[in-house]
């Protein structure tokens, strides 16, 4: 079919986009968008989010590149985001292609095709994001007339489901891998190279993992034997992107035509985390600490609100409240922006950092509820988790919140945590009831507490990795638990369903094997898997069970500690040394204190020595621990 030029889609779109929900998410056009001359550009991008709009116009990733890219006169950034089906059926009957908002050119028609995939659920939406823009699903059958698909985010620290169907994985942080693949992928566009001679080219970046250029073979027994690479230029293992100083956060966000799920200024205060808690993925592969200074941030602050006219800032990191100096971060914002009502959020906070100071700083903030992260209900599980929070201290933080001035608190914990026992669940009924006493005591009925409740995942890169998922039986015997006593005045819970638990820990622990399955769900119907309405769990059961597939040997099976991982051969530069080290402390209800407080040699900093040698020592060093009390003080 010969690719449609932006007016002819343009005008296509005019014949019935009133017909849709909301025309204002296919339109384009928004304030700050950035629309270059075409046909003078060398290297064209189109940055996909696969999902609506609203979801996507948020991600601080793809605002990252746009920006990046778009500073170059010789290179442009598109965006592209997945039509709702509405819109999907009126494209098909009109023959219009995925397009791109800025200037509704084909995504067929970009050199590159940049896919960020922060997690599992929206695999099959890659797959959507392919079909709509007439491309072949398998990157084999792909070539160097078709953008170049690359994919990226923390859903790609296992790359290996979707490795039949992406060409090139960027792993870890992207600021500066992207500019690399954009220069090279314009040079070798330039001399006309194929793809195979593009491929050579890229393997020799940093970070850059193309799966046809590794091999897999496995025992009898289903687990892998070994990954090795069948190219010269293929790097084992594939050692993350790491940025060694964070550079200054984009702040010409683009302004959306409609409601999204966040309308903020988004500013990353700092990144990676040294808690080690032992079910977050985040937590681990986004090591080492790196801060922003607070002179960064308000001027970043100060630009960004300037250029899009928005009211809150979000102060955003694993956990802002580390931020090692928090409370002076927020004085400073609410001094220089005094009498502009600009509203400061920090989306995550943690019990054992959040002062009394922070509290105070942040009490003319309060249009939401505060939010905390227990994770787990008792000390006992607390110290598993590697979280571990004294019981009387949450209730003094939830006290505190409450006297000055919040009625909500956000409380969100984990069920299936290894070795729970229904007394620990039940303990996350008695504390959230306890801390609703806390608020009542203040603030009468108008108190309440909101708990949300996730199932616990054995995530990739974490010490975790080794154990199963809990049985279903016993999640639902846990869920109804919940929903039964946390109910009533004041008292909220939210859940997730034990189905889509299961296809998050398939698709996060799975290997290449899952590629067909992927693909044959995706042709049952499946995508926006994220969404609840949407998810078709009939048809992932058919796929499995087509592909002689059971999902149960990757989410419910408990490996031995020589087990080789799909993903061992992708490092994040933490050692699974280190890694097992952790996982048998937790047997015993071991704790690691924060390793700002002392190096636990967890690998890190050797293995990106030689980037260390290139910057400022002081960007390579975990912060130093500042006590709560103290935070945000100067000293």
């Amino acid at each position: 079919m010969p690719m449609l030029s932006p007016d002819q889609i343009d005008q296509a779109l005019s014949s019935f986009l009133l017909k849709v929900q909301i025309p204002g998410r296919y339109v384009g056009g928004e304030y700050n968008a950035v629309v270059k001359r075409w046909d003078t550009i060398d290297l064209k991008a189109a940055l996909c989010f696969p999902d609506v709009y609203e979801i996507g116009m948020p991600n601080l990733g793809l605002a990252i590149f746009y920006e990046l890219i778009n500073r170059r006169d010789d290179m442009l950034a598109e965006r592209v985001y997945l039509p709702w089906p509405d819109m999907e059926n009126q494209m098909s009957k009109a023959g219009i292609p995925l397009y791109s908002l800025e200037t509704k050119h084909p995504v067929s028609a970009f050199d590159i095709l940049a896919i960020s995939i922060p997690y599992e659920q929206l695999y099959t939406n890659v797959l959507q994001v392919l079909s709509l823009s007439g491309l072949p699903l398998l990157s084999r059958e792909r070539d160097h007339s078709m953008p170049l698909v690359i994919a990226g985010g923390h859903a790609c620290y296992n790359p290996e489901p979707l490795a039949d169907f992406i060409d090139l994985f960027v792993i870890g942080e992207g600021e500066e891998a992207i500019i690399e693949i954009t220069e090279a992928v314009k040079d070798l566009k330039l001399s006309e190279a194929n793809r195979a001679q593009q491929f050579e080219r890229l393997a020799r970046i940093p970070g850059v993992y193309i799966p046809r250029f590794y091999d897999v073979t496995y025992h009898d027994n289903g687990t892998i034997q070994k990954v090795e690479t069948n190219h010269p230029h293929a790097q084992y293992p594939v050692l993350k992107r790491l940025v060694a100083v964070l550079p200054p956060p984009p702040t010409q966000f683009v302004v959306p035509n409609i409601d999204t799920v966040h309308n903020r200024v988004p500013i990353e205060i700092m990144r990676g985390c040294t808690r080690g808690c032992r079910f977050c993925h985040a937590g681990m592969v986004t090591r080492p600490v790196r801060e922003r200074s607070i002179e960064d941030i308000v001027l970043a602050i100060e630009k960004a609100v300037s250029v899009t006219g928005y009211e809150e800032a979000a102060l955003l990191s694993l956990s802002s409240s580390d931020y090692s100096s928090i409370v002076d971060l927020v004085e400073t914002i609410s001094h220089h922006f005094a009498g502009r009502h600009l509203s400061i959020g920090l989306p995550s906070l943690r019990i054992e950092s959040s002062s009394a100071d922070l509290m105070e700083a942040l009490k003319e903030n309060k249009r939401g509820g505060f939010t905390f992260a227990p994770e787990a209900a008792t000390e006992h599980m607390r110290r598993i988790i590697n979280k571990f929070v004294p019981d009387r201290q949450v209730l003094d933080a939830a006290h505190a919140v409450y006297k000055r001035g919040w009625r909500t608190i956000k409380l969100y914990f984990m069920i299936g945590h290894p070795s729970e026992t229904i007394a620990d669940v039940q303990a996350i009924v008695d504390l959230s009831k306890a801390v609703l006493t806390e608020g009542r005591k203040l603030h009468g009925l108008r108190a309440s507490v909101n708990v949300s409740v996730s199932t616990f995942i054995p995530k990739p890169h974490t010490p975790f990795q080794w154990v199963t998922m809990d049985a279903f039986d016993q999640i639902e015997a846990k869920l109804n638990l919940l929903k039964r006593e946390i109910r009533g005045k004041g008292l909220q819970l939210r859940w997730n369903r034990v189905e889509e638990t299961l296809l998050e820990g398939l698709l996060s622990r799975g290997d290449r094997r899952l590629g067909p399955v992927i693909s044959r769900a995706w042709e049952l119907g499946s995508k926006f898997d994220a969404w609840q309405e949407h998810y078709q769990h009939a048809a992932w059961m058919q796929a499995l069970e087509e592909n002689d597939i059971d999902p149960f040997f990757y989410t419910h099976r408990l490996r031995p500690t020589d087990e080789v991982f799909a993903w061992d051969h992708i490092s994040t530069g933490v050692r699974k040394k280190y890694l097992l080290q952790d996982y048998l402390m937790s047997q015993r209800g071991k704790i690691r204190e924060d390793c700002r407080q002392q190096c636990y040699a967890c690998g890190i900093l050797p293995a990106f020595a030689s980037e260390r040698a290139k910057t400022p020592s002081q960007a390579w060093k975990c912060p130093p621990v500042v006590p709560v009390s103290n935070r945000g003080k100067r000293q």
